[in-house]
C-alpha cells in the first residue's frame, strides 16, 4: 500500500517556477513507476511526465519538454517536479500517481494510487 500527498502548488506569474513534491508512504515506493498528471477544469487528466523507478527513464509530454523536470528521491520517497517557464495553459491541478507498469505510465488508468492534487495557477 503506498499514500501519496502532493504539495508545492500556488500562485505563479507566467514565466515563474514552482517545484512540486510527491511523499510517500509504504513500503514499497521505490518499486513503482511515478508520474505526474495534471487534469484542467472540464478536460480529461493528462499525463506530463514519469520516472522509472531507478530514475533511469523519464519521459514528457511534448507541451513541457525543455521546461519541466521530473526527478525522485527513493530514500525520502519523495518525486519532484520542477516546472520552469510556466505558461497559462499549464494552470490545472497536479496529481502524481504510482504505477507498477512503466510501459504504461502515460495511461491513467493503470495507476494503483493517486494523491490528493495540488493546484497549479498561472496568471498572464
Amino acid at each position: 500500500q503506498v499514500q501519496l500527498v502532493e504539495s508545492g502548488g500556488g500562485l505563479v506569474q507566467a514565466g515563474g517556477s514552482l517545484r512540486l513534491s510527491c511523499a510517500a508512504s509504504g513500503r514499497t515506493f521505490a518499486s513503482y513507476a511515478m508520474g505526474w498528471f495534471r487534469q484542467a477544469p472540464g478536460k480529461e487528466r493528462e499525463f506530463v511526465s514519469g520516472i522509472s523507478w531507478d530514475s533511469g527513464s523519464t519521459e514528457y509530454t511534448d507541451s513541457v519538454e525543455g521546461r519541466f523536470t521530473i526527478s525522485r528521491d527513493n530514500a525520502k520517497k519523495t518525486v519532484y517536479l520542477q516546472m520552469s517557464s510556466l505558461k497559462p495553459e499549464d494552470t490545472a491541478v497536479y496529481y502524481c500517481g504510482g504505477t507498477a507498469y512503466r510501459n504504461n505510465w502515460s495511461d491513467p488508468s493503470w495507476y494503483a494510487y493517486w494523491g490528493q492534487g495540488t493546484q497549479v495557477t498561472v496568471s498572464s
